[in-house]
């Protein structure tokens, strides 16, 4: 009994602060969000946390989206897995009668067109299972093109239409596709722990207290309950900002000269793209250049996308001399832009690095190197090319990959470099900028002994790593160049391998 009630407890927490997260927003004076509703009246199931925007928000089809509906499942668990055929079954959302896709069937007839319906959960989608190809890696939307693909139902999308048009008593196609337009499924959510950090983080970008880590309680939890008993289900800014004023939240913000400005980029757009952190005019949009995270066959790296993303930050750099990157884009993207912004540049930065424990704020001096591990590094012959290639494993084991790519690929290469950490790679073992900062200054320096005798070689970086470390890599690479970023096909659509993408001379 005492485990059930916890387990109530924590997914009542989870709710909340997917409520915050988004809520906070109305203190951005450059977001799109309007209004935020903590458990709505409806439309039923999709009524955890209601967000509108005004001007509509852009994605990836063709209409803007006016208003974002969400049912947010916590499980105390993270090992389970979900596929398409449980999209019938009420159990799955804790129902008696009704599935998930009948909830959206219904809430389709009274919510507006131009909204997108989200299903958030901690459990992940089955490998294999055809779900797994079905959702977005651009905005988590169903890729509609790919459900609706011409074949038979005797074929594996078939199969997935077929079982949904049948449950929801539809006559074709064309009514199903009216019906899963704009779902979006953000399967492996972040943890409770995780929401909280990435709240604090928001709560001091806006001007809110934060709460110490070393509370066993997480304020907001409680606040958001407080909202329900003062009947404050929909927040606009003005009445946010009156509940902070009540409940003594607002702090003293930082005079002008010590703020940092934020810029963005971004070349994708996940499930918190919504939180824009930047204004229109301090945030370069990639998005129309690329097809998922894979370029579109008509671009190219060197002519079309470098060109963009130097103009803009020189351009950035002309308001102010401290920016705030918010980099939601390619590794290739995080190397260029710390190219551009390089030691001698004069600009301070600080990242805004997301990841399992939400987003935090790396600067280079923020103190997170002194307990660090350090790269253990490892050099492998493989010919007589006078070429280098670099792997560098953090988040992920990048070498096998490398090596392979190389010998496919790359005959001028002679020997491979191999930097990885004592500890193996995680998604966690970077402590912060500082941190990242000493790694990236290790692989530069070790570079630059290596190639002083042909500073002609080609140097080829193979990286799985957090975006802030590629952009203070990038910072040296005056040291490292001739250069050449790959990127990686992590979503394995496409060619499962890396591809070139900059070369930095």
């Amino acid at each position: 009994m005492a485990e059930a009630v916890t387990a109530r407890w924590h997914g009542d927490n989870y709710q909340s602060r997917i409520f915050w997260e988004n809520a906070f927003n109305l203190l951005d004076p450059n977001s799109c969000v309007v209004e935020v509703t903590f458990e709505a009246n409806g439309p039923k199931a999709f009524d955890d946390v209601v967000v509108r925007y005004d001007p509509p928000v852009a994605r990836s089809g063709p209409e803007r989206v006016s208003a974002d509906y969400h049912q947010v499942k916590w499980h105390v668990q993270t090992g389970g897995r979900f596929g398409y055929e449980d999209f019938i079954d009420p159990d799955f959302i804790g129902a008696q009668s009704f599935s998930l896709l009948q909830r959206l069937k219904q809430a389709r007839l009274t919510a507006p067109s131009s909204a997108h319906f989200t299903f958030l959960t901690t459990y992940r989608i089955k490998d294999g299972d055809p779900l797994a190809t079905l959702v977005s890696g651009h905005d988590r939307t169903l890729l509609i093109e790919r459900l609706f693909d011409g074949t038979t139902d005797r074929s594996r999308m078939g199969q997935v239409r077929k079982l949904w048009r049948e449950h929801l008593q539809l006559p074709d196609d064309e009514a199903l596709k009216a019906v899963v337009r704009g779902l979006r499924v953000i399967d492996g959510h972040r943890s409770l722990d995780e929401l909280r950090s990435e709240i604090n983080v928001k709560a001091q970008v806006v001007g809110v207290l934060t709460c110490s880590a070393a509370d066993s309680d997480f304020r907001y939890d409680e606040l958001a309950r407080q909202l329900k008993v003062r009947q404050l289900h929909a927040l606009t800014r003005e009445t946010l900002l009156q509940f902070c004023r009540d409940e003594r939240l607002l702090v003293e913000r930082l005079s002008e000269p010590d703020l940092f400005l934020p810029v963005a980029i971004r070349s994708f757009l996940g499930p918190a793209a919504d939180i824009v952190g930047a204004s229109p005019d301090n945030t370069l949009l990639l998005t129309d250049d690329f097809r998922l995270r894979y370029l579109q066959d008509d671009r190219d790296w060197q002519k079309d996308i470098r060109p963009k993303v130097e103009d803009f930050l020189r351009a950035a750099v002309k308001k102010s001399g401290r920016l705030r990157l918010i980099l939601d884009a390619h590794a290739s993207i995080a190397f260029l832009a710390g190219a551009v912004l390089d030691l001698k540049s004069g600009v301070q930065t600080q990242l805004v690095q997301k990841g399992r424990v939400g987003s935090r704020i790396w600067r280079a001096d923020d103190a997170s190197a002194a307990n660090g591990a350090r790269f253990v590094g490892a050099d492998e012959s493989l010919g007589t090319g006078n070429d280098i290639a670099v792997a560098i494993s953090i988040s992920q084991s990048a070498t096998a990959q490398a090596r392979a790519y190389v010998a496919a690929h790359l005959p001028g290469v002679g020997r491979l470099v191999s930097f990885t950490l004592p500890g193996g790679p995680g998604q966690q073992s970077v402590a912060g900028g500082a941190h990242a900062a000493v790694l990236a200054e290790h692989v530069s320096n070790h570079l630059r002994e290596i190639t002083a005798h042909d500073p002609d070689a080609v140097v080829h970086i193979f990286a799985a790593c957090p975006n802030s470390f590629l952009f203070f890599l990038g910072q040296h690479h005056q040291g490292i160049a001739p250069c050449v970023v790959y990127e990686f096909d992590f979503d394995r659509q496409g060619s499962k391998t890396y591809q070139p993408s900059f070369l930095i001379d």
